[in-house]
């Protein structure tokens, strides 16, 4: 079973094709078979959550909030490691804040 926080290696399908490649992604959370996922980039340009060596990544990264997808159990090909509560939290918080901008407002 996957935690919320762990990063893990998985087959991710591009954005703009059906091709897969192996790449690091975090778990947010998990459903029945169905993983979501944030991906990471080893492009520190990306906006996002930085993750650095000292964290517990291969090279300084960036979990891209704005990437976010499902996948299945069967792509993750092993856990890496778990993000720190206070990198857990920091990555929830962006979340939050951006679905909180999509919330409607009252009448």
């Amino acid at each position: 079973m996957l935690e919320p926080g762990q990063v893990v290696l998985a087959q991710v399908q591009f954005a703009d094709s059906f091709q897969t490649k192996k790449r690091p992604a975090v778990v947010l959370f998990e459903e029945f078979t169905n993983v979501i996922v944030a991906g990471i980039t080893s492009n520190t340009e990306m906006k996002g959550i930085s993750l650095t060596k000292k964290e517990g990544a291969i090279k300084d990264s960036v979990i891209k909030t704005n990437y976010i997808f499902t996948i299945t159990e069967k792509a993750i090909e092993k856990k890496l490691f778990k993000l720190s509560h206070e990198k857990q939290n920091e990555l929830y918080e962006n979340l939050d804040k951006k679905l909180e901008k999509l919330k409607t407002p009252k009448r």
